[in-house]
């Protein structure tokens, strides 16, 4: 649109969300436990949370409310990750993942709720999310140690988010790169 004071940048947001979430979801699902856990901290600091939280800032300015949440919630969520892992050193037997994954996934439910308003592409990545954070908090909870199995599945729901996220963040760039719908994200409202 020729009147919008920025660039779409939901694109980014998907991207940065997409890449973070692929990486520590390919170590959840065993894929490569260690490298996946390294690749996703430093994304979940710059790509999955700066750059995120800047597309959400930017969101704001374009006034959707839906975006400039998710985007700089999610931003916050990488970053908190972050601190989790790094500052805290948290991550362990300690329940506190379960916990914080819980929270997560209330979070992502009434956002998943809103999303059936947006597109179809982006509700599915809402919808894969919702059930990955199920699955992770499962996995996570309680003080007796992970639930590896549980937490595997949600590593492999995790990177089919990761896929669907991938797909919304290609349509948006191609699709305005274009001028035309080139990926379709099926319309709901």
């Amino acid at each position: 649109m020729a009147d919008e004071k920025v660039a779409d940048p939901g694109p980014l947001g998907l991207a940065g969300f997409a890449m973070t979430t692929f990486c520590l979801s390919s170590a959840n699902a065993g894929l490569w436990k260690g490298a996946g856990v390294a690749a996703a901290l430093s994304l979940a600091f710059f790509f999955g949370g700066i750059a995120q939280l800047l597309a959400g800032m930017m969101e704001f300015v374009r006034k959707n409310t839906f975006a400039a949440v998710a985007f700089t919630s999610y931003g916050a969520f990488w970053l908190s990750l972050y601190a989790l892992a790094n500052f805290q050193k948290a991550l362990g037997d300690n329940g506190s993942a379960g916990v914080f994954l819980l929270g997560w996934t209330v979070f992502t439910f009434y956002m998943m709720i809103a999303a059936v308003k947006t597109n179809t592409a982006t509700l599915t990545v809402f919808v894969l999310l919702f059930v990955t954070f199920i699955f992770l908090t499962w996995g996570n909870w309680g003080a007796f140690g992970a639930h590896s199995g549980i937490i595997k599945v949600g590593g492999w729901l995790g990177l089919a988010t990761a896929v669907a996220a991938w797909y919304a963040s290609a349509a948006g760039v191609v699709n305005a790169t274009h001028g035309k719908v080139v990926l379709p994200v099926g319309p709901r409202n």
